[in-house]
């Protein structure tokens, strides 16, 4: 099997190398140049390249936490705190901090929605940083107790 990835992998490599050379010039416009078969092709070979690791990565992971009742179980826990995260984000978002109309006039198509999607993204953001901090200041304010 890993003589085969490695001959794959060497393959894709060569026909990576090959398009690089035949990358069009410099010069040549922007629009041109987005067309060129060469460059198609390395964009091919990295989706491909970037697909088979994201595929081996996400089945190793995922064999490996199958493999262990107390990881999985941890797993999922973790997961089920996230998605409170993402519920209660949800939930503190309004959808309505952004004038609709003002979005409109200048040419940007915005829902409620949408404006309540990127506030539960923030929150998220704001909530997961808050905690990372508690997180690495509580050790330090537990040791200065302690002692």
């Amino acid at each position: 099997m890993h003589k085969i990835i490695k001959i794959v992998l060497v393959l894709l490599s060569a026909v990576g190398a090959v398009c690089w050379f035949m990358l069009p010039e410099a010069e040549m416009p922007a629009a041109q140049a987005a067309e060129s078969g060469a460059l198609n092709l390395m964009f091919l070979v990295a989706y491909l390249l970037l697909g088979i690791a994201v595929f081996f990565s996400l089945f190793y992971a995922l064999k490996i936490l199958f493999a262990n009742p107390t990881g999985l179980k941890k797993a999922l826990f973790t997961i089920g705190g996230l998605l409170l995260v993402v519920a209660i984000s949800y939930g503190l978002a309004s959808g309505t901090d952004v004038d609709l109309a003002e979005m409109a006039n200048r040419g940007i198509p915005t829902t409620e929605s949408t404006v309540k999607t990127i506030g539960m993204g923030l929150n998220v953001f704001f909530i997961l940083t808050a905690i990372a901090v508690i997180l690495m200041l509580l050790p330090g304010v537990k040791k200065i107790f302690t002692k």
